[in-house]
């Protein structure tokens, strides 16, 4: 059996059995290396070789993480959350429930997508945000399955078409960069064109959510707003200026460089040398906010190591090859097959960003072997790397809607976020991608 169906079969299974990613990665690449007719020492030349590929990307959730660490510690985020309660944690009555219930949802939408830019702070504001609003989301009958569903979609959606922040590490970091590697000659330009309709099934899956799955009420056990007494609610005009002048300067930095590093770093260095952050937290501050981010720097290391691995032992064209000769010439199969298994991947990593450079090494010289454009080539494996994200019982996308919805304990992992982003998304995201590769 070919090599490389060997290695992300065994990393899919290590990674349904729990085993820790990184460790999963690595043991997939010495088997990939070993069945594809190296030798152990260039194996692990290979994967070695490969690991620096993964490195910037690395640096660059560590470093948003810090920035994270940093802009919480402000206040700001505090105080955004404070402000909604405030506003929102009257006793609603039949007059308001609609409009209050809408605020919410449309308040917590903009969050969700706003950290993946304008605030790159990831998964880092459920926490600090949503635990405050339980109070009010139980007072209002609001299904939480419903809140996952849009905190999810604010999180991938946005790095699917929107090349800032986050979305400019998926997008030109990862996809742009491991497509081009691979033999496809796009360019930037090229990239949220070609998965803005693989985006459409996204928003497809949250307007089912809003209007028809989670539109009816749901009964919890009201409790008192789940808030730290020894965090201040009020937030300096100085504190207030700086936070947004660090803000403003990550991002005008990382658009400006097209480093999220440099980006994130600028933001930080505002924070600590203002007088907000003093010196003997600063060290505490970025340590945690590096940890915070650590885990999927360190995924997104071990799988550019898998992958170097896998396109060493060349087993890639023989697999291309094989592939062709079983679907014959009919591209649809092809590319429905091709996105099943993405999903496939994406689901046992838990991670899309990781997904890619694994999947662009076979996924490239296939597509283009049928005869797929640059574009439908982007969408295809885009699509099928985003595919799983949403639904991944190991994803952030999943993990971190569930550590803020589940504050007081009702809020099950599997069956309230896992589940309802599994069906509202991966299911049109696969049609909708499935299209984009049919008509680009």
């Amino acid at each position: 059996m070919n090599a490389v169906v060997i290695a992300v079969c065994l990393m899919l299974f290590l990674s349904f059995i729990r085993i820790n990613v990184v460790v999963s990665l690595t043991i997939s690449a010495v088997v990939a290396g070993l069945v594809g007719g190296l030798d152990i020492h260039q194996t692990i030349a290979a994967f070695n070789d490969g690991l620096g590929g993964g490195a910037q990307i690395a640096l660059s959730y560590a470093l948003l993480g810090a920035f994270a660490a940093a802009l919480s510690h402000s206040g700001l985020t505090t105080l955004i959350s404070h402000s909604i309660i405030k506003k929102l944690g009257k006793e609603p009555n039949s007059g308001n429930t609609q409009v209050v219930r809408w605020l919410l949802l449309v308040t917590i939408l903009l969050m969700a997508i706003s950290s993946q830019n304008i605030l790159p702070i990831h998964i880092a504001f459920i926490p600090i945000l949503i635990p405050p609003l339980l109070h009010v989301i139980s007072k209002l009958h609001i299904d939480r399955r419903l809140i996952a569903c849009i905190l999810t979609f604010g999180l991938v959606t946005t790095y699917m078409i929107l090349p800032i922040g986050f979305g400019g590490i998926f997008l030109n970091d990862i996809l742009l960069a491991n497509l081009n590697i691979n033999g496809l000659n796009a360019v930037g330009e090229q990239i949220p064109k070609a998965m803005l309709l693989p985006a459409m099934g996204m928003v497809v899956g949250l307007l089912t959510a809003i209007f028809i799955s989670y539109r009816k009420p749901r009964q919890y056990i009201i409790e008192q707003p789940v808030i730290n007494d020894s965090i201040s609610t009020t937030i300096s005009r100085k504190s207030l200026l700086i936070s947004l002048s660090a803000i403003v300067v990550t991002l005008v930095v990382q658009l400006q460089t097209d480093s999220m590093i440099f980006g994130a770093l600028s933001g930080f260095i505002i924070f600590r040398f203002s007088g907000i952050i003093k010196h003997e937290v600063s060290k505490d501050l970025f340590d945690q906010g590096v940890h915070m981010m650590a885990n999927i720097g360190f995924i997104m290391i071990a799988a550019a190591g898998f992958a170097a691995v896998v396109k060493s032992t060349g087993e890639v064209g023989t697999l291309v090859t094989s592939l062709g000769d079983m679907i014959g010439d009919n591209k649809a199969i092809a590319a429905l097959l091709m996105l099943i298994v993405g999903l496939l991947i994406t689901m046992g990593i838990g991670s899309s960003f990781s997904t890619i450079p694994i999947i662009a090494t076979i996924y490239v010289p296939l597509a283009l072997s049928f005869g797929f454009s640059v574009a439908a080539t982007i969408a295809l494996v885009g699509t099928a790397a985003a595919l799983g994200d949403a639904g991944s019982p190991a994803s952030d996308s999943t993990l971190g809607p569930t550590a803020g919805l589940n504050a007081d304990g009702q809020h099950d992992h599997i069956r309230d976020s896992v589940i309802p982003t599994f069906i509202h998304y991966n299911i049109p995201l696969l049609v909708f991608g499935w299209i984009a590769a049919m008509v680009l």
